[in-house]
């Protein structure tokens, strides 16, 4: 069994970054500006927001944050979503999700300029995914990709069973895996909980990405000899310990890893991976290639 590191994958790819910052900043040119958006104060998106900033920070790109109280109109929102589309200093920005109720989610990402949709979220964006063209690819499943990728992890003709339908991950990472490209190349299925037979169907999978968002839900008998066990999810338990908490994916790692040739930590899986594609994609933003 072998870990996919993604906290030193994610650093090998922030050092390539800092090193093409370096040169753009050398040469006069300002660095790639990536631009937050947070509504209300979710405890764990100002975490994420936090992490990207300091994350930018390592790269040398500018980070901005704009933060919105609870109660801030869509209309608000939206006023803030066309300034920043007009802006020419910014290259790429995110609205954090969640947003509060009051807020339609995909009114306010349809409103983001698709070639600043570093999120990889917009219709224009998940429309090129669909087709096989230069986008914006979501942030998770992009770093999905690039772990297999950079572990030499042979996709094509693999079995690759899929655990969670959402357009965030579920879905862009089937799409992602089945065409004709490296990593891809899979058969792929995909499970969700209208599913019948759903341990079974996940014991024949090759490459198993489990994004349920259940905790610990993947046990041992899921999972076959060999398998590849890329684990999404992340939940906080609360404990006992000084911390008062401890972090499972959606895979119980204990019972899995002996089973696997490959698998993710977490912590130290596809978080991190989540993350350094967001800063990918935004130095294609910087360099207008979508």
């Amino acid at each position: 069994m072998q870990l996919i590191n993604g906290t030193k994958i994610a650093a090998d790819i922030k050092r390539e970054l800092a090193a093409q910052s370096a040169t753009i900043i050398d040469s006069g040119e300002r660095p790639p500006h990536l631009v937050a958006v947070l509504v209300g104060e979710d405890p764990a998106s100002q975490t994420y927001v936090n992490s990207k900033e300091k994350d930018c920070k390592e790269v040398g790109f500018t980070s901005t944050v704009y933060r919105l109280e609870a109660d801030t109109s869509e209309e608000k929102l939206l006023e803030v979503i066309d300034f920043l589309n007009q802006d020419e200093e910014v290259d790429g920005f995110i609205v954090q999700l969640p947003l509060p109720d009051h807020i339609h989610v995909q009114k306010v990402i349809s409103a983001i300029n698709p070639s600043k949709d570093v999120d990889g979220f917009h219709p224009v964006s998940l429309g090129r995914m669909m087709l096989g063209e230069s986008t914006f690819l979501p942030a998770t499943p992009y770093g999905i990709i690039q772990m297999l990728e950079r572990s030499k992890i042979e996709t094509s003709g693999k079995h690759c069973v899929v655990l969670g339908r959402s357009n965030i991950v579920g879905m862009p990472i089937s799409v992602m895996l089945s065409r004709k490209t490296e990593p891809g190349n899979c058969t792929v299925t995909v499970c969700h909980t209208g599913t019948k037979n759903l341990k079974d169907i996940a014991k024949t999978a090759d490459i198993l990405i489990c994004a349920m968002g259940k905790p610990l839900f993947v046990d041992a008998s899921m999972v076959k000899e060999g398998a590849v066990v890329i684990d999404v999810g992340i939940h906080r338990i609360d404990d006992e310990t000084e911390k008062g908490y401890h972090l499972v994916g959606d895979v119980n790692f204990e019972e899995v890893a002996p089973k696997c040739s490959y698998i993710t930590p977490v912590p130290g899986g596809v978080g991190p991976m989540t993350r350094v594609a967001l800063l990918m994609n935004t130095f294609k933003a910087f360099n207008k290639e979508i």
